[in-house]
């Protein structure tokens, strides 16, 4: 049984590090992330997910596949990977001194069964100066992004609370994972 992964998040590969999972592939699917108009966060995301985990070619019956997907929310817009550094300082200005969600769907698939969890999590952002966002800005660390920040790099000093999981926040909730991971059969804690 092979693990395959469907993300190029380099950030996903570190944390199924950390629980001592490394996928034998790593296949970024390619599908339009487009929202639909009104689309909700955590449906968007969930969507995605599963598309993701749909994308993914020339797949054997016996391969696990993973996906997931992050996405911020404020209230019911939703906070992508923005396209440029002005779109950047919009987000970042727009999550200053609020409250946020972050939720990450993770997609799995092993022959014809399909999981799928949802780990929601709220994230408070302090209130940012101009220095501050042109600062973080100058890092670069917000491309590729959703909602322009990762909490585990140098904007993790703008946020002075969370409540969920932070693993989720960064991109793969590790508990979800794991579990649906041993739904399909796919050896997590037993693997030599």
């Amino acid at each position: 049984m092979r693990l395959i992964l469907g993300s190029g998040s380099p950030r996903r590969l570190e944390l199924l590090a950390s629980i001592g999972v490394v996928p034998d592939a790593v296949i970024p699917p390619d599908i339009d992330e487009t929202a639909a108009p009104s689309e909700l966060p955590r449906r968007y995301c969930e969507r995605l997910a599963r598309e993701k985990c749909e994308a993914m070619p020339g797949i054997a019956t016996d391969d696990v596949v993973l996906c997931a997907d992050t996405t911020v929310a404020l209230g019911r817009r939703i906070l992508g990977k923005p396209a440029d550094r002005a779109e950047a300082a919009k987000y970042l200005f727009a999550l200053s001194g609020r409250r946020h969600r972050v939720f990450t769907a993770i997609a799995v698939r092993h022959g014809d069964r399909r999981w799928l969890r949802v780990s929601e999590s709220r994230v408070r952002m302090k209130q940012l100066s101009d220095a501050e966002v042109n600062a973080y800005l100058d890092t670069d660390d917000w491309k590729g992004k959703a909602g322009a920040y990762g909490i585990q790099g140098p904007a993790s000093a703008f946020i002075p609370w969370i409540s969920g999981s932070h693993s989720g926040i960064v991109g793969l909730p590790l508990h979800e994972t794991t579990t649906l991971l041993q739904s399909a059969g796919y050896p997590v804690w037993s693997r030599a």
